[in-house]
């Protein structure tokens, strides 16, 4: 492990964890590696730029948040949920540190300033919190739902300041019913890249996979509030990890030798998250995997590349792994930490097939969120036997791996007969929240007890 942080920057390291014998011939290199950011919280925010960094009067702090709130008709059906909403981002609003830049933005089939309304940004300070809550004051609800304009106009307003971080809270309780799927896909390639975003679904009448596809394109988070009720606690909590991020667009850049395919690269801890289609080519044989932005916190990935075939006793480099954080003079990207992911050839049949315990594990978790997507498709289109079958194997994986709160999640879906060997039996009747919170949450993972 190499790591070239200055005490000025969040310091990152890169740890990886693979077996890195094949037998004779063998191609598949596995790795697991874990990368921790130390420092990159308000401590480290000086160096890199970050949230509480004093600002000028017109949006000139290093980092910005648009919190966008469902305003459509439902917002009324409970009324609830609209005076859940309005007092969840007052808390948001309560949280935000001296000197952030931020706008609050009313979404129905179009999007509308809510707060600062003159194009740009506030910057907070006593004075600009309360303006805004009383603002968010006159909230009410009426229209429709178009999420691909409130993301459009929150990019507009985070790219009318100077920022190193760009961040979105996103409420909704509703489908998109008021521009196509390819509008909204549109509008999620356009912010890709420009601004991370958390996505939160409250009641049960929204779509999951829409809220999880926004926040999956965005960097972010996805949840359920099923509960108005708890809307501030979780905005709340949102805010102060947004509040905690010390630097943005932090790349993976894999370096692989000529003739090593990559398989794949996915995040794997906190959640699961596929990053192999989103690379984009550094110089030769290097590409660059978006990270998003960073605090002080460690998240795991799984790294797969095919190498060429080789006699027992050659090694290899298969692949380098570094981290890569922009540079703020617009320069190169500057080189954080990086680690190494090796072949080597044996005729030793226990060290070629011994698994490395974190890859294994990782590998049971993102086949936890697989069979669980597949479970919960198959119940909803009536494919009882394979609904049984799928969630039988997810119950199993939950509980070999010690994911304690996924097994809770799926209790309230089946019956489970034995844990171990995945026997289970569907329930017959399920809460719609209790559906919704497992689908939402289903690629969460634990880490691997080192």
């Amino acid at each position: 492990m190499a790591n070239f942080s200055k005490s000025t920057v969040p310091q990152f390291s890169v740890d990886v964890y693979q077996n890195e014998f094949l037998p004779e011939g063998g191609r598949d290199v596995s790795a697991i590696v874990t990368v921790t950011s130390t420092g990159g919280g308000t401590s480290g925010a000086a160096g890199l730029g970050g949230f509480g960094r004093p600002g000028g009067l017109t949006g000139g702090g290093t980092a910005g948040v648009v919190i966008m709130v469902d305003c459509s008709g439902s917002m009324d059906y409970p009324a609830t949920k609209m005076r859940g909403a309005r007092e969840a981002t007052a808390a948001a609003v309560d949280t935000l540190r001296d000197g952030t830049s931020f706008a609050v933005v009313a979404g129905t089939h179009v999007a509308k300033e809510v707060y600062p309304g003159n194009g740009g940004l506030a910057v907070a300070d006593h004075r600009t919190r309360a303006e805004a809550k009383e603002a968010l004051r006159r909230l009410s609800a009426g229209g429709g739902t178009a999420i691909g304009t409130w993301l459009r106009l929150a990019d507009r307003l985070l790219s009318s300041a100077e920022l190193s971080i760009r961040h979105g809270i996103l409420l909704t309780d509703g489908r998109n019913e008021h521009e196509s799927p390819e509008e909204l896909r549109a509008a999620l390639d356009a912010c890709a890249g420009r601004f991370t975003c958390d996505a939160r679904g409250v009641g049960t009448d929204w779509e999951v996979k829409e809220v999880t596809g926004i926040a999956s394109a965005l960097l972010g988070t996805a949840d359920i509030v099923a509960d108005p009720a708890g809307l501030a606690a979780d905005f709340t909590s949102m805010m102060e990890t947004a509040m905690d991020k010390g630097v943005a667009d932090v790349a993976l850049r894999l370096w692989t030798p000529v003739g090593v395919e990559i398989v794949f690269v996915k995040q794997v801890a906190p959640t699961v998250e596929d990053l192999t289609g989103r690379r984009t080519e550094a110089g030769p044989r290097a590409g660059d995997y978006p990270t998003g932005s960073w605090g002080d916190e460690s998240r795991d990935y799984h790294v797969s590349v095919r190498v060429p075939r080789a006699a027992v006793g050659q090694e290899m480099l298969a692949a380098r792994v570094s981290l890569l954080a922009p540079d703020p003079a617009g320069g190169d990207p500057r080189p954080l930490s990086q680690g190494l992911v090796r072949a080597v050839w044996t005729d030793d049949l226990a060290m070629s097939t011994s698994i490395n315990p974190q890859v294994a594990h990782y590998t049971g978790q993102a086949e936890l969120a697989d069979v669980i997507q597949q479970g919960l498709d198959a119940r909803k289109s009536g494919d009882r036997d394979g609904a049984t079958a799928k969630l039988g194997r997810a119950v199993q994986l939950a509980a070999a791996s010690g994911n304690a709160d996924t097994a809770k999640l799926l209790s309230k879906v089946v019956d489970v007969v034995d844990a171990a060997t995945g026997t289970v039996r569907l329930k017959a009747k399920v809460a719609e929240a209790d559906e919704m919170t497992l689908e939402t949450r289903s690629t969460k993972t634990v880490r691997v007890k080192r």
